[in-house]
């Protein structure tokens, strides 16, 4: 299975929904991709949803530090949100709980970086 990204701009913070599956396969774009519109754009935050993301390994954990450690060089967050239990159990074994912010669904991850108006 392959994987889609979906990059929406919410006022300061860039959500990235990712479908499908989330490995070495596919860690290369999702690192450009996301790599570019954070240091393109005009967001100061990340919401990383995964709602319909149904696999990930670590080559995937390795992409999303990566991105929290650009976003947070700029002063900036990481919330996730929407996350499966099958990458749930995965971010609660590699310790992703401790360094992460995580939220139900993407409009309290929106509201947790306090971006609505």
């Amino acid at each position: 299975m392959s994987l889609q990204i979906e990059l929406e701009h919410v006022r300061k913070a860039l959500i990235v929904r990712l479908r499908g599956e989330l490995d070495h396969h596919t860690a290369e774009t999702v690192r450009v991709k996301m790599e570019e519109a954070i240091e393109k754009g005009s967001a100061a935050h990340v919401i990383l949803s995964l709602k319909e993301l149904n696999f990930m390994d670590s080559s995937g954990l390795g992409v999303i530090l990566g991105r929290y450690k650009q976003v947070t060089a700029k002063g900036g967050k990481m919330v996730v949100c929407d996350v499966s239990p099958a990458v749930y159990r995965l971010f609660e074994m590699s310790g992703f709980f401790k360094i992460l912010a995580f939220q139900e669904n993407e409009r309290l991850a929106v509201s947790s970086l306090e971006v609505v108006s």
